[in-house]
């Protein structure tokens, strides 16, 4: 019989490549998904259970129909400009729903806990290196809001053995080589779909937001994971609680990032068309160079990221962005 993992979010763009993954790896997924910025016909892979994280009595019911043997949480609200101008509704959407997520799996004594949280959690850390023990100083109510659920993550631990596996992480991207889920948001804010919109004519161009910092072509430079890989981590971590390892916290990056210029440079050589661009001044907060090491993860995990290449994350993308879209 296939063990069942709950995992939440699982009509979105990360949490659907992650049920995919976990079904290759003999788990069935069963999403928990309100489908506020997901999507019904993401969920391929296992049941959808569609309920809200404010709804406690939606989520037991989820626990005591399916039993889950552990829980992958991805659903929240990650906006990050938005939750400088709402951050109640950060706060509320984000940890009180992780509160009732958590409490009913500890009740239900569902006690293996992936959680999918973020390297906005370090704050401003302008062209250094982050690792796990780097400081966490959130500048936002996005980041805020997953500091809070990790230090809930430890007092549950503490109270009553949660086990739990933590993942920070700046931009994901990349498609499903195979074409089945691929990134879809409403609206767009992520620069490879934002430049493959361009390169359709589905905006008029790409704009560069500074091209005057200190980086070797004048542009900001970013950490970018493919969302294969990324969801591959998570079944080790799930492994890792399984085996009876405890708690940990993983970075996952490639140490290295990549310039916006770099990134446009490969589109153009990826898909044999020139990317449409507008240079505009930087956007105020906006950082040099934010990377994340994995060296942690690679060493104790044993994750290899082999398809983070930006030939690789873009080609998926492309493939995808040409074919996919969900429309319910």
């Amino acid at each position: 019989m296939q063990k069942t993992v709950l995992v939440t979010g699982g009509a979105g763009y990360i949490g659907s490549h992650a049920c995919k993954a976990l079904a290759r790896a003999g788990y069935t997924p069963v999403t928990f998904d309100n489908i506020s910025t997901g999507w019904a016909e993401a969920v391929k892979f296992g049941p959808l259970v569609q309920g809200d994280l404010l709804d406690k009595a939606a989520i037991k019911a989820a626990f005591d129909a399916h039993k889950p043997v552990a829980v992958m949480h991805f659903a929240a609200l990650s906006q990050v400009g938005e939750s400088m101008q709402l951050p109640g509704k950060y706060w509320r959407e984000n940890v009180l729903g992780a509160v009732n997520l958590v409490e009913a799996a500890v009740e239900a004594g569902c006690l293996n806990f992936v959680f999918s949280s973020t390297c906005a959690t370090y704050g401003e850390h302008d062209n250094v290196l982050l690792d796990e023990t780097t400081p966490q100083h959130p500048i936002n109510a996005y980041g805020g809001s997953k500091l809070a659920i990790e230090q809930i993550l430890a007092d549950f631990s503490a109270s009553h053995g949660l086990n739990n596996v933590i993942f920070r992480y700046f931009n994901v991207a990349g498609a499903d080589p195979e074409g089945e889920v691929g990134e879809f948001h409403q609206p767009e804010t992520h620069l490879i779909p934002l430049m493959l919109d361009a390169i359709e004519g589905k905006r008029a161009a790409l704009t560069i937001y500074g091209t005057d910092y200190p980086t070797p072509d004048g542009t900001c430079i970013r950490d970018y994971v493919h969302v294969m890989d990324l969801v591959e981590a998570h079944i080790l971590g799930l492994k890792w609680l399984e085996e009876g390892k405890g708690n940990r916290v993983f970075n996952l990056g490639t140490g290295d990032g990549f310039s916006v210029r770099e990134v446009v440079d490969h589109s153009n050589s990826v898909t044999n068309k020139q990317v449409p661009i507008v240079e505009g001044a930087r956007r105020a907060g906006d950082c040099t160079k934010l990377v994340s090491g994995s060296e942690r993860a690679e060493k104790e995990l044993g994750w290899t990221p082999t398809r983070s290449t930006l030939e690789t994350m873009i080609a998926d993308a492309w493939r995808w962005h040409q074919n996919g879209h969900y429309t319910k």
